[in-house]
């Protein structure tokens, strides 16, 4: 039974009377727990709301918000490695972990209803270190990071249109991502592996493999498993992109949920992988993203998995 209920929400997503009502529709049959309020502000995506909410010690630490509110919160949480659960009200337009974990979207009282009655799922948080313009940076991440057709999508995608179509502004700025992806030689080390040199126009590494609109990208990834899965992607010309295409939805996609393949399927332009570490460098610098979000251009990242990070009811 959740007996203190802590809630960090983002005030740019809805307001606080809508959350409240949300969660007064899941406790119409459960004795109501005390309730304590923790807000996001521009400065503080959701960190710093975090620690003052672990601080008042709560049974359960609530996330309101969006893929970055999610991010934020994750990131204190399995920093501090803390036992406290953790359950998620999407409000974002990706919200990309709470679609991998098949939590309620756009109901804000089946959401809550999940929080208070769910049971906890062990979940890893990947951590990158990334070599940007201004130095060196560290984030988490539980979804993907990585360069490519994705990091460049977000980069040309319209703000306000994302704001009025949610998920499908992407889409909008996909012919512009094609254009400024081109294939890029790299150096990777995977695990303890040799070294070897690689070239492609995307590099993905997720602990989830669900994207908007329901699109499995990396059918494989578990974000229980205590590893990471990567997909590197190096189509050129009309042929090798139908093909990926067709290795990406119909292989990888369709034909497994189905149930007619329980395999991923690689090609020489479609390639899947997995590891616990991940050490990438480019000979130059390109745009790099975290769980959706554009942080800037880099030449060089490792990535890494902390197993079993997080509690998520």
């Amino acid at each position: 039974m959740t007996r203190r209920l802590a809630i960090v929400w983002n005030p740019s997503k809805t307001d606080r009377d809508a959350l409240a009502e949300g969660l007064r529709a899941a406790l119409s049959d459960t004795a109501a727990p005390e309730v304590s309020w923790w807000e996001t502000t521009e400065d503080d995506p959701g960190r710093d709301a975090t620690a003052q909410a672990i601080a008042w010690n709560p049974d359960l630490v609530v996330v309101a918000g969006g893929d970055g509110t999610v991010r934020a919160v994750a990131e204190h949480l399995a920093g501090i490695d803390s036992s406290v659960e953790l359950a998620i009200v999407p409000l974002g337009t990706g919200n990309l972990l709470a679609r991998n974990l098949d939590i309620p979207l756009n109901d804000l009282p089946a959401a809550f209803t999940r929080a208070l009655t769910g049971q906890p799922r062990s979940v890893d948080m990947g951590w990158v270190d990334v070599e940007l313009a201004d130095g060196h940076e560290r984030h988490g991440f539980v979804v993907m990071v990585g360069f490519g057709i994705d990091a460049h999508m977000i980069a040309e995608t319209n703000d306000d249109l994302k704001d009025k179509a949610g998920w499908l502004a992407y889409v909008e700025s996909l012919g512009r991502a094609l254009s400024a992806s081109d294939i890029v030689p790299f150096h990777i080390t995977a695990d303890d592996q040799p070294a070897r040199d690689e070239e492609g126009h995307t590099l993905l590494i997720a602990n989830c493999g669900t994207l908007q609109g329901g699109f499995t990208l990396l059918p494989d990834a578990d974000p229980s498993d205590g590893e990471l899965d990567y997909l590197l992607l190096s189509a050129e010309g009309i042929g090798q992109w139908a093909g990926t295409l067709k290795t990406m939805l119909w292989d990888n996609g369709l034909k497994r949920l189905i149930g007619n393949s329980d395999e991923t399927t690689s090609t020489d332009a479609v390639t899947h992988a997995r590891a616990r570490k991940l050490e990438v460098t480019l000979p130059e610098p390109h745009p790099f993203e975290v769980d959706g979000e554009q942080i800037g251009d880099t030449h060089a990242f490792t990535v890494t998995v902390q197993p079993a990070a997080l509690h998520i009811r």
